[in-house]
């Protein structure tokens, strides 16, 4: 069966491309002091979110490639496109390979080969190592934390042309960031994980004790390493207001599903992450309007 335009853009997971365009965006503003440049800024901006776009794409077909096995057999994803034939397997691996080269190519030439770079080493983490993972150790959160953090830094590095300290610093906030997220899916899933044998934390400790532990740890770690664009100069008063308030807020959820242990507690913690990347970059951007 050929596949069609939206199956393509389906395989692509058009939800973790979205996330990836916000926060790479969020690295880019901060690193470039906002749109100071003009609409050389803008057009940097520009080249830089469709490289890293693009990469995400290929990067989210090439693990639908990587686990199309599993996929048919847990609830939550028997029906992608490859599981039921909207897709080939062969047609995944294409467009996954050829979308990255497209896109890390894009970057090495319209932006900088730095950011090529990261990115490149992003897809390469997120498919050939996180990915398989996930069968071995309740630890391939942590480490497919790693490349999920990559792209706010990606978006920095994109603007300065170096992994430096403010790469480092936001890569944190992201990296802390992913822990509540994706157990609060763990815990919400967890039947469904077992089906395909994935070894998520919420799997291998069935009350939930350590990953309780862990979503609070790293929530606050999210919280205070938010706040350290501030301290380094990279944001003013503005925004660490803002980013104390969206941190408690999430913060709440989170302490609030480690005592109601339910699906639905850990629903609208993964909710209120959904809520707290946009605003934080909102709240970046106003701060950098008001210079305060």
């Amino acid at each position: 069966m050929l596949a069609n335009a939206k199956n393509y853009y389906r395989l692509s997971k058009p939800g973790i491309v979205r996330m990836v365009l916000i926060t790479s965006a969020f690295g880019f503003l901060l690193g470039n002091k906002g749109f100071t440049g003009g609409q050389y800024a803008v057009r940097d901006l520009l080249f830089a979110l469709v490289g890293i776009g693009l990469a995400a794409a290929g990067s989210s077909a090439l693990n639908n490639w990587v686990e199309r096995d599993l996929d048919s057999l847990m609830d939550r994803t028997k029906n992608r496109e490859i599981p039921t034939g909207k897709v080939t397997a062969n047609q995944a691996l294409s467009y996954g390979l050829l979308t990255n080269i497209l896109g890390v190519g894009l970057l090495y030439v319209l932006v900088n080969p730095m950011t090529a770079l990261v990115v490149g080493l992003t897809t390469a983490l997120y498919a050939l190592v996180y990915t398989p993972l996930k069968q071995k150790t309740w630890l391939n959160t942590s480490i497919g934390a790693i490349p999920g953090a990559l792209p706010m830094s990606a978006g920095w590095v994109a603007a300065t042309g170096k992994f430096d300290l403010g790469a480092w610093v936001l890569f944190t906030i992201l990296f802390a960031w992913q822990h509540p997220h994706f157990y609060a899916i763990a815990w919400m899933y967890k039947e469904d994980y077992a089906k395909a044998g994935h070894k998520m934390l919420s799997v291998v400790d069935e009350k939930g004790y350590r990953l309780f532990v862990q979503v609070i740890l790293f929530t606050f770690l999210m919280l205070f390493a938010s706040l350290v664009p501030t301290f380094a100069k990279m944001t003013g008063l503005f925004y660490a207001v803002g980013a104390s308030l969206l941190g408690i807020y999430m913060l709440y959820y989170a302490l609030l599903f480690v005592s109601a242990h339910t699906v639905k507690a850990a629903r609208k913690l993964l909710f209120s992450s959904l809520i707290y990347l946009p605003l934080l970059l909102l709240v970046a951007i106003l701060d950098l309007s008001v210079g305060l």
